[in-house]
């Protein structure tokens, strides 16, 4: 599983699945939704409004490209 995958999965679940210096490619995933680069206090906002949306879709995707191994 990739770090953006992992980005896609916080973003969508509310669970911590990276830390420390990952955390870049969280905000990186939550820039590239919101479409410009986004300040640690407008994460919570920013993932509250495209939860629903561009998240979820995303998300979804990474679920149906899951594989056996």
């Amino acid at each position: 599983m990739t770090k953006r995958e992992l980005a896609i999965i916080m973003a969508y679940t509310d669970v911590t699945t990276l830390t420390g210096d990952d955390l870049k490619y969280f905000y990186e995933y939550v820039s590239e939704v919101v479409g410009r680069e986004i300040y640690t206090h407008e994460i919570a906002k920013a993932v509250s409004l495209y939860k629903n949306t561009i998240i979820k879709n995303d998300f979804a995707a990474l679920c149906q490209s899951a594989t056996n191994d």
